[in-house]
């Protein structure tokens, strides 16, 4: 490779980890998600949480009732919860009879949604106590994972009702406004999310 080739090269590759370093990686968000690096398990430390396999943040989580990104499908399609409609109360112009309605909806969610997440918690560390113990078989594992899977789609179902129940609380123009203050529709910047927030 001549001289003048190997410096246009190596100038493309500086640019190029440039681009990269102000851009950033994009990285979705998911439910279960994995962080680590080559060499140390994305779940070292885990083995001593209060729920051993699952971090701090998912237990608290899940015993709050928090949406965990549950409730995405119905959140960015104009079916907004009622966490964030409180959270932006004054923003939409809600009255007084709104507010009190979707209050007792968020009540109510989170009423079921902690029930859940209890119930998830105690499968979960069974299933992790059958492993720890060395006692696991493939019978018992596929029943509890059954059950841990159900269990996960009834709070999914249970973030998501109440989403469908909020939406005819609103007025149309509240329904505009929500998109774009949560940043789904052009003019806003989109209000940050936080690990455990709702949806």
């Amino acid at each position: 490779m001549s001289r003048t080739k190997a410096c246009i090269t190596a100038m493309g590759l500086a640019v190029s980890v440039v681009v990269l370093l102000s851009v950033g990686v994009q990285v979705p968000p998911r439910l279960h998600a994995q962080i680590g690096n080559e060499t140390q398990a994305p779940y070292a430390g885990q083995q001593s949480s209060a729920v051993p396999a699952l971090s701090e943040t998912e237990i608290a989580s899940l015993r709050s009732g928090a949406g965990m990104g549950l409730a995405r499908p119905a959140e960015i399609n104009g079916y907004p919860g009622p966490r964030h409609v409180l959270d932006l109360a004054s923003e939409l112009a809600l009255t007084a009879d709104q507010q009190a309605r979707v209050q007792r909806l968020f009540e109510q969610m989170q009423a079921e949604a902690v029930a859940l997440g209890e119930q998830f918690l105690h499968r979960y560390a069974a299933l992790e106590l059958e492993f720890r113990g060395g006692t696991i078989t493939m019978e018992v594992m596929q029943q509890q994972a059954s059950e841990l899977g159900q269990l996960e789609g009834q709070m999914r179902a249970t973030h998501l009702k109440y989403h469908l129940l909020t939406r005819p609380l609103l007025t149309v123009d509240q329904l505009a406004a929500y998109s774009r203050l949560r940043g789904y529709t052009g003019g806003v910047t989109p209000m940050q999310h936080t690990p455990g927030m709702h949806p």
